[in-house]
């Protein structure tokens, strides 16, 4: 294949990335906490072979896909009346204890595990500022969250969230749809807002991401179709050749 396919090929690969990540943002519209991801393309220069380009050589520029762009922005609040719904207002995550480690989370739908703590959907113990899963006592009566993220049962302090914020969002590492990884130094937010019987839903616009995801769609059909294209191009010439 000659250089005109292997640039269109690098777009198919590239508008292919596209579109799962499309499709992921469109399935995960109704997961609380989730942000919504974008891909970012550069050119990839390739100069021809030789110390210096001969004349009439040319720089061939393939599509690279860099790296995925997640939008923190805040998702809308939605009040469920579930106590322990809860929903971060402003930056912030909360801290968890997987079996990786400790991972970070703005989906804030818990509830207390058969152990007595406070768990997320997957099971995973959130951590107080101690350092430790927060446990709810045997017999507890109602708990109550404060905004600052203390917790109480019948007025007594039982425990406080470790809400926690990090310089580079960015480079955080999604783990699923609702968990993050990073090796950065997590520093605590000083005056975290929280909600206590809402929820933060997901960033996600549905109707943007429908919208673009058809427009990759056709971007990915026009590649293909060149890719096809050059292909049979090829053959037809080397058909040719073939019987002189």
């Amino acid at each position: 294949m000659e250089n005109a396919g292997y640039i269109a090929l690098s777009r198919l690969i590239a508008q292919q990335r596209a579109l799962d990540v499309r499709a992921s943002n469109i399935a995960n519209t109704n997961t609380p906490g989730y942000k919504t991801e974008s891909v970012v393309f550069s050119d990839y220069l390739l100069k021809e072979k030789g110390a210096a380009s001969p004349p009439g050589g040319q720089t061939i520029q393939m599509v690279q896909d860099r790296a995925t762009y997640r939008n923190y922005d805040e998702g809308q609040m939605l009040k469920t009346g579930n106590p322990l719904d809860l929903a971060l207002q402003g930056d912030g995550f909360f801290t968890v204890n997987t079996p990786r480690g400790t991972r970070y989370t703005r989906a804030g739908r818990f509830s207390i595990s058969a152990a007595g703590q406070i768990v997320d959907m997957a099971g995973n113990s959130l951590i107080g500022i101690n350092g430790k899963p927060i446990n709810v006592p045997p017999g507890s009566g109602a708990l109550t969250v404060d905004s600052d993220g203390g917790i109480n049962s019948d007025g007594t302090p039982i425990g406080k969230f470790a809400i926690v914020q990090f310089a580079s969002q960015q480079s955080m590492q999604a783990e699923g749809n609702s968990l993050f990884a990073t090796t950065q130094t997590p520093a605590p937010v000083q005056q975290p807002e929280l909600m206590q019987g809402s929820l933060e839903s997901a960033n996600v616009q549905a109707i943007t991401e429908v919208t673009s995801m058809m427009a990759e769609m056709r971007e990915f059909e026009f590649a293909s179709q060149f890719v096809d294209g050059e292909a049979q191009r090829e053959q037809t010439a080397i058909d040719r050749i073939g019987h002189k």
